[in-house]
């Protein structure tokens, strides 16, 4: 043990035989110090510090930096705030460094110049959009994570009208007084599909929870156990369930639910039947599971009402191109469903939104829980939502209009001519052959929970490269602008032209070509 002399200070007090005394010339304090493998004697210390403090030296001042001709350019463009952020965050990012590597010193590049550089790119980081366009050429057509379905030039032709001017949300025009919202899109749902009434919740988790609390709350509600569904986001039916106070009551086995199990399970306390569409994943082999049909009849037979939660929520019948098994709004009130939820942005190819249909008493109720207000849309959604209803009143304008319908209908031939454009385009830009590019059979999937295991067919551009690896070319597209999202199979990566659009090819081939030029 050693033991440090350290002078407090000239004037002190000390406790002594006749209390405090003042004046005291000197307080010395015996400071412990460990002498031991490892430690440093403090004339190390002071020369670490004196070094470590003549490199910080060398770091430009924030008013330095902000007199640079390039970042006098970005203050004339871009907030002060903004551009002294991103000045602060580039020199507290090489202080960072030179008093973690103090040995590299030499080696950090502090010229203004090069500083400016990455303030710029730092400024342009932070005052870009968050949310912003992406090209989507992974085949998937309903692309949860790279939002959902895209909307018809008629939706969003009437976004621009709506969202110009004032209009009548909440106004009853022809009794010149307040109107309810909810009536936008409920006409020409009642039309489309038959149903009594309608209600447009914001999404389809709150269109089953909205449904769950008003006719169940405190009930049971009998379900397969083969539909209580996870989907993404960890959303659960028997959480979504329990949350909406509703009491679930599991009936049958994972892979096979009969008839007489629901009837087995009625009661006093049941106040629904219900049916979930496994609308993300199979049960094959040995299964079994009760028809809309057939549970709509047990419950008109004993005065229990069916709801059925159709998860996509399709209004044409798809298996004309291959897809079958995935049921029809349609089809389910015609079987007697009291009521039918989906959701808006997955195969109907409109806005998100969560589609309540059913029996005028049921819907009514629905509208007057005070949970509806929370789940209510704006004029934007309805606006979105009406316009892509009207375009189905015309199955081939549809087919043809609506994008996520368009791209589920695209025949081979087009795919072909589409895959050949974009490989000729990709090549041009690409003289020195940077890029092996050729077309490939492949796969395409609906995606968003959509008819899972059902592939289409498709044809895919694919490239690689000897010059860098095909992580990286996935990884510089992906971060580029606009990011461009594929997909890696055999260490190719694949553009699926059944997702990408036309306007978009020019997009693709000009990313090769800056990566050619730089690689």
């Amino acid at each position: 043990m050693q033991y440090n002399f350290i002078a407090r200070g000239k004037e002190a007090a000390r406790w002594g035989e006749g209390g405090w005394t003042a004046h005291v010339p000197l307080i010395v304090t015996l400071s412990p110090r460990i002498i031991g493998a490892g430690a440093r004697s403090e004339d190390e210390k002071s020369m670490t510090n004196s070094a470590t403090q003549e490199i910080l030296r060398r770091l430009p001042s924030v008013d330095a930096l902000l007199q640079t001709d390039a970042v006098q350019a970005a203050l004339s463009l871009h907030p002060r705030s903004l551009v002294l952020e991103s000045v602060r965050q580039i020199l507290d990012s090489k202080r960072n460094r030179l008093l973690d590597h103090p040995e590299a010193a030499e080696e950090v590049n502090l010229e203004p110049l090069h500083l400016a550089e990455l303030i710029l790119d730092r400024l342009e980081a932070i005052s870009d959009y968050t949310l912003q366009p992406v090209i989507n050429a992974t085949g998937i057509v309903i692309h949860t994570n790279l939002g959902r379905s895209l909307l018809a030039e008629e939706a969003l032709a009437r976004l621009q009208t709506i969202c110009r001017s004032c209009n009548n949300l909440e106004y009853d025009l022809e009794q010149g007084q307040r109107g309810s919202r909810y009536v936008h899109a409920e006409a020409i749902l009642r039309e489309l599909t038959g149903a009594e009434a309608a209600l447009v919740v914001n999404n389809n988790a709150g269109a089953v929870f909205l449904v769950l609390n008003t006719l169940a709350a405190g009930r049971e509600v009998v379900v397969s156990r083969g539909q209580l569904v996870e989907i993404g986001g960890s959303f659960r039916i028997p959480d979504v369930m329990s949350a909406s106070g509703a009491i679930l009551r599991e009936v049958g086995c994972t892979n096979r639910t009969h008839l007489h199990d629901y009837e087995s399970a009625i009661n006093e306390r049941t106040a629904l039947l219900m049916k979930v569409h496994t609308s993300n994943y199979r049960i094959v082999g040995f299964s079994a599971e009760v028809s809309i049909e057939e549970l709509a009849a047990l419950g008109r037979e004993r005065d229990v009402p069916v709801v059925e939660d159709l998860g996509s929520g399709c209004l044409l019948d798809l298996s004309q191109f291959g897809l079958k098994g995935e049921p029809t709004v349609q089809e389910a009130i015609r079987a007697g469903a009291g009521v039918v939820t989906f959701s808006g942005d997955k195969l109907l190819g409109g806005p998100q939104a969560g589609i309540i249909l059913g029996s005028e008493e049921f819907i009514a109720r629905c509208r007057k829980n005070p949970l509806t207000r929370a789940l209510r849309v704006d004029k934007l959604t309805l606006a979105a939502l009406e316009a892509t209803l009207r375009l189905y009143r015309d199955e081939r304008r549809a087919l043809a209009e609506i994008p996520t319908l368009r791209m589920i209908a695209v025949t081979p031939a087009e795919l072909e001519e589409r895959a050949r454009s974009l490989a000729s385009l990709i090549r041009e830009g690409d003289p020195e052959h940077r890029f092996n590019v050729s077309l490939k059979r492949s796969y395409s999937q609906v995606g968003g929970g959509s008819l899972p295991g059902k592939n289409l067919r498709t044809v895919v551009v694919a490239v690689n490269s000897e010059a860098m690896s095909t992580h990286k070319i996935e990884a510089l597209l992906r971060c580029g602008k606009p990011p461009i999202i594929g997909r890696i199979e055999s260490d190719l990566f694949l553009l699926d032209v059944r997702t990408l659009q036309p306007s978009e090819f020019s997009a693709i081939r000009e990313a090769f070509a800056r990566l050619a030029s730089e690689g």
